[in-house]
């Protein structure tokens, strides 16, 4: 018998531009936790993205970050005291007693590093599947729109905020 076709499916070819990256980019990220998971990094999510890119660069304090997260420091002071308890994050010296500054831990980094080569791999099997220049053309295309939609400098300078 044959298989009926579910009326509320969608069709891929139908979406937008938009929905179909934020779709990739959802499922990339999915398969990127998965797999630092799996490889030991466990406990991690995708909105602890957005505070160690902050981290990259250097040590900084909770007010900065909340400031640069468009959050209360309430708010980052729990979200890094969870990579701290998961050894993602550590404090480091300060000139003033009452500024708390924490920093990527060795751990923390190491993540970084493994989120970057799955990301690599990921992109490497795209190639792979549909072919170097599809993919860069796919690419380009994206980071026009992304730049016409004046998203590209939030990208550039690591200004990128969570989906609210």
């Amino acid at each position: 018998m044959p298989r009926r076709k579910d009326a509320s499916a969608v069709e891929l070819e139908s979406l937008d531009l938009g929905y179909l990256a934020l779709f990739v980019g959802q499922r990339v990220n999915e398969r990127v936790l998965e797999d630092i998971h799996a490889a030991g990094f466990t406990g991690l999510r995708h909105a602890h993205g957005y505070v160690f890119q902050h981290l990259l660069s250097g040590p900084r304090s909770i007010s900065e970050l909340a400031t640069l997260l468009e959050v209360t420091q309430q708010a980052a002071s729990k979200t890094v005291a969870e990579l701290e308890g998961l050894g993602y994050v550590e404090k480091t010296e300060s000139e003033d007693a009452r500024v708390r500054r924490v920093a990527l831990s060795a751990r923390g980094r190491a993540a970084v590093e493994k989120v970057r080569a799955v990301r690599e791999a990921l992109q490497k099997r795209f190639e792979r599947q549909h072919g170097a220049r599809a993919v860069e053309e796919a690419r380009r295309l994206l980071a026009d729109v992304l730049t016409s939609l004046d998203g590209a400098e939030a990208v550039r300078t690591r200004k990128v905020r969570a989906p609210r």
